[in-house]
């Protein structure tokens, strides 16, 4: 299968697909996500991450 970069909006909830693809970069580490195995992400930056390590890392830089 080839690999095609997906373009989400984050809502709270859910995400919706802006351009078809199926992965999305993590923000914190660059690791790819598969669009099936999304579960993190932020709203307000619009970013995802690949699992609660990198957004507890995250979280923790925007407390500073």
């Amino acid at each position: 299968m080839k690999e095609i970069l997906a373009k989400l909006k984050y809502m709270p909830n859910f995400f919706e697909v802006l351009e078809k693809g199926n992965y999305v970069m993590c923000a914190v580490s660059g690791k790819k996500i598969p669009l099936d195995k999304l579960t993190y992400w932020n709203v307000d930056l619009q970013e995802a991450y690949f699992s609660s390590k990198e957004a507890q890392i995250r979280y923790e830089e925007l407390k500073k």
